[in-house]
């Protein structure tokens, strides 16, 4: 497969967006902002990820009963500032290497390493991966080509493992009125966070939902976001995958202050259906869920519902994160017709005067699923766990340190595993630049 990006090869062809870049070079001599405004910064991560199915299952068509692995990534974040005058050009690069500290074709598959051309079950010992993005501004609108890390409603990239996924496309934000946030965006390609290789765009097939291969020539999407005061902000978004589903994105954002706390809600509203040939099928969902949470003196007490309408499963495109406040550390909680609801407690410690310390756990329940070809229920529940701690003084300060568990359990085993889990990330971040 070709690469998602350009890359620093002397081969290859930096592309339009690139091409344009340079001729704002040339144009432009004087490009001391362009300089003084970069930046570039590597984060140093490590991670240890233990799955443990407990399903019973030591070899079936669901794989190992247990994914384990270490590995250490480095991830570089260069932006660079822009050139001066009416429109400013510039130039940003990502680059990523991860390395094997654990491994065994018995246990690999944990979306940290790349699976082995040699041995299947097996991960390879490093793997790296990099792009471009040229980039030009005029007043508050940027428009971005090339590699890209989108954090919208309709997509979220995933970062749950050693190295984030990429995405490959244009991208247009605009601030130019008050309080107003406009962006319109085309992806084509994607590179997953356990690949190397650049790949069409396609829907994610979690638990079997849709067919694993059904990709498309691009995906658009296009969206506001609104501040109507320092308290509330509506979204309203729009995206589509070329022939497989269209979607609708509504959401608000409040706070209140309430007593000696604060009140915040967080309402999302999103209608699919499938487009064009419908290449995954017939797609039909509504998905309605909200958060409100209370924080106090280093307490936050939430609560989370959710409700998935129609005949089908929510889409998603493979490599990103449903927007669905139901999304924990296993599950998404977006099957067909299932509804759920979530308790969650966070705390943070620097309330009694532990700095960088704090630590939340939560508790998602979810029932009537419908379940493909089966007149049963199903159900399924998650309990997670989080303790954090960031360094504060001394040799080692800022070094942050995670420890992550997750137990779930469900009742429709043809299409999810039970699984305990543990994830243990220490990272770093520091300036180059």
């Amino acid at each position: 497969m070709r690469p998602p990006f350009p890359l620093i090869t002397p081969r290859q062809s930096f592309g339009f967006g690139a091409f344009v870049l340079c001729a704002g070079f040339t144009a432009q001599v004087q490009a001391s902002g362009f300089f003084e405004d970069t930046t570039a910064k590597i984060e140093s991560r490590t991670v240890y990820f233990n799955r443990d199915f407990r399903d019973g299952h030591t070899s079936s068509d669901q794989g190992a009963s247990k994914r384990e692995e270490s590995a250490q990534g480095f991830i570089l974040n260069l932006q660079s500032g822009y050139t001066e005058g009416t429109v400013g050009f510039g130039i940003d690069a990502l680059g990523m290497l991860g390395f094997q500290l654990d491994s065994s074709p018995d246990r690999s598959n944990s979306g940290l390493l790349p699976s082995s051309g040699d041995n299947p079950r097996g991960s390879k010992g490093q793997y790296a991966k990099m792009g471009l993005t040229a980039k030009v501004k005029v007043s508050g609108t940027v428009l971005k080509y090339g590699a890209l890390l989108p954090d919208l409603p309709l997509l979220k990239y995933n970062d749950g493992r050693l190295l984030p996924t990429m995405f490959n496309g244009a991208m247009l934000t605009s601030k130019e009125v008050k309080d107003l946030t406009f962006m319109a965006a085309r992806l084509d390609k994607y590179t997953a966070r356990d690949s190397t290789d650049s790949q069409d765009i396609r829907v994610h097939c979690k638990n079997k939902r849709y067919a694993c291969n059904t990709t498309a020539d691009h995906f658009d999407m296009y969206g506001f976001d609104y501040k109507i005061n320092d308290r509330l902000t509506a979204q309203y978004h729009y995206a589509e995958l070329e022939d497989i589903y269209r979607q609708h994105f509504v959401g608000l954002l409040g706070n209140q202050p309430l007593g000696d706390g604060v009140l915040k809600a967080d309402l999302r509203l999103l209608k699919s259906a499938d487009s064009g040939d419908a290449k995954a099928g017939s797609i039909d969902n509504r998905a309605l869920s909200g958060m409100l949470s209370y924080g106090i003196s280093g307490h936050t007490f939430s609560a989370g519902w959710q409700r998935m309408n129609g005949d089908n499963s929510m889409p998603y495109l493979d490599g990103s994160n449903p927007y669905l406040v139901n999304y924990v550390q296993v599950n998404d909680f977006a099957a067909a017709q299932e509804r759920s609801w979530q308790l969650r407690y966070d705390y943070d410690f620097k309330a009694i005067g532990i700095n960088g310390l704090s630590f939340l756990t939560r508790y998602v329940n979810g029932d009537h699923i419908k379940v493909p070809g089966s007149d049963q229920e199903g159900k399924e529940w998650e309990r997670d766990s989080e303790l954090k701690y960031v360094i504060q003084t001394g040799t080692f300060k800022d070094v942050s340190l995670r420890l992550r568990n997750a137990t779930y359990r469900t009742n429709y085993e043809k299409f999810a595993r039970d699984v305990d889990e543990t994830r243990l990330i220490v990272s770093y971040n520091f300036s180059v630049l």
